[in-house]
């Protein structure tokens, strides 16, 4: 059975750093952690992180509040199981009992497994996705 919670500990970031891009940093860690806006909950299979979302709760003057899905991974050997709807399931939820207006995601046209995802957790397609980003020095 999965078991979802909210990560608390920079430690519970660390044992999940394989459902990320790269290692978790302890600092960017913290930071994130203590973000009341910021959201991040893990999927556990027996004990095992399988899966994760990130979501940071974006204020805009004419919006509102809503929830931006930053990051939903599921490790493969526990993907086609619905972890990943039942963590945007989740991520909803927190959304909804905090007041936000809606909840978005960027998703490249290509990536079917993640539009998949949202469509069955009931997210509507609003058109082609195109990703401009930067990248600053450290």
């Amino acid at each position: 059975m999965t078991d979802i919670r909210r990560a608390g500990t920079v430690e519970e970031v660390v044992a999940a750093e394989h459902l990320f891009d790269g290692p978790a940093q302890r600092s960017a860690s913290e930071k994130f952690l203590v973000g009341e806006e910021n959201h991040l909950l893990i999927a556990y299979e027996d004990g095992v992180p399988a899966g994760m979302i990130t979501g940071t709760e974006v204020t805009h003057p004419d919006k509102g509040t809503e929830m931006f899905l930053n990051e939903l991974d599921v490790s493969p050997d526990y993907q086609r199981r619905g972890i990943g709807r039942d963590l945007v399931d989740a991520l909803a939820t927190i959304a909804r009992e905090r007041g936000c207006t809606g909840m978005w995601v960027g998703v490249e046209p290509d990536n079917s497994a993640a539009l998949a995802t949202y469509a069955s957790a009931g997210a509507s397609n609003e058109g082609p996705f195109i990703m401009q980003s930067w990248t600053f020095e450290s």
